[in-house]
């Protein structure tokens, strides 16, 4: 099924693309995720941990929560969207007191 994939931070420089437009044989979120983790070197072991999402990691699925719906057994259309962000630190850089 065809599906497209964005990917941000990180992830995108793993990727070497923002979007990318794929086709797997996929029926979770679940089996795209390990998918892609195989596919991209930059991207094993960086999204999945212990067969869940890693903490901090948010995979949005058509622009909701993949955690708010069934996890990684969230069942994928085709056409959906994927938007895959890495953990994000950051914070003031000194300026206010």
């Amino acid at each position: 099924m065809s599906l497209q994939l964005r990917f941000f931070a990180t992830f995108r420089e793993a990727v070497g693309n923002k979007t990318i437009s794929r086709e797997y044989d996929a029926n979770t979120v679940g089996d795209v995720i390990v998918a892609l983790e195989s596919e991209f070197e930059g991207l094993e072991g960086q999204i999945l941990e212990d067969g869940a999402i890693r903490p901090q990691v948010n995979v949005l699925l058509n622009g909701s929560d993949v955690e708010h719906m069934e996890g990684l057994d969230t069942p994928i259309e085709p056409d959906d969207t994927f938007s895959i962000f890495p953990p994000v630190a950051g914070g003031c850089s000194g300026g206010r007191p």
